[in-house]
């Protein structure tokens, strides 16, 4: 019996673009990620890097796709910096699962442009964490950085 397999580009709107299936106002391709604007920006400038290869989340990405990413978000950045978008300042932003509001499942990260007044605000409400609360936590991440390995 035959499976009916749904290949990314079908079900991920990120593939289809990589692919060509889609449309994009690219700003940056390599044979490893690709940048383009935001269709949904928060301030003018907005865009996007993802891998050319889906990944979900940061999980499924490799290391060096994860630094390269970061890296061509870093000169995205510079460049909006640069432009004459004239910018004041940038958000790096990544939303991993859907409990950090990750909405399209192919990791993206967010460069985005910030000028004052521009209404976009990320104001949690801080609560400071014991010490020894923060001592296990931390204990808890060394332990599992040997899973990563």
């Amino acid at each position: 019996m035959t499976q009916n397999v749904t290949s990314p580009t079908q079900q991920c709107i990120f593939c289809a673009i990589v692919a060509g299936q889609a449309e994009a106002s690219v700003v940056y391709e390599d044979e490893t990620v690709i940048a383009f604007m935001c269709l949904h920006p928060v301030t003018p400038g907005h865009l996007l890097v993802i891998p050319r290869k889906h990944a979900v989340g940061l999980e499924d990405l490799d290391g060096p796709t994860g630094a390269h990413v970061w890296s061509v978000g870093h000169d995205m950045s510079r460049a909006l910096r640069r432009s004459d978008l004239n910018c004041e300042g940038i958000n790096l932003f990544v939303c991993d699962g859907e409990a950090a509001f990750q909405t399209v499942f192919h990791f993206h990260l967010h460069v985005i442009p910030r000028y004052t007044g521009d209404g976009w605000t990320i104001v949690p409400d801080e609560v400071e964490r014991e010490r020894s609360l923060l001592d296990a936590d931390a204990q808890t991440v060394r332990n599992a950085i040997a899973l990563t390995q």
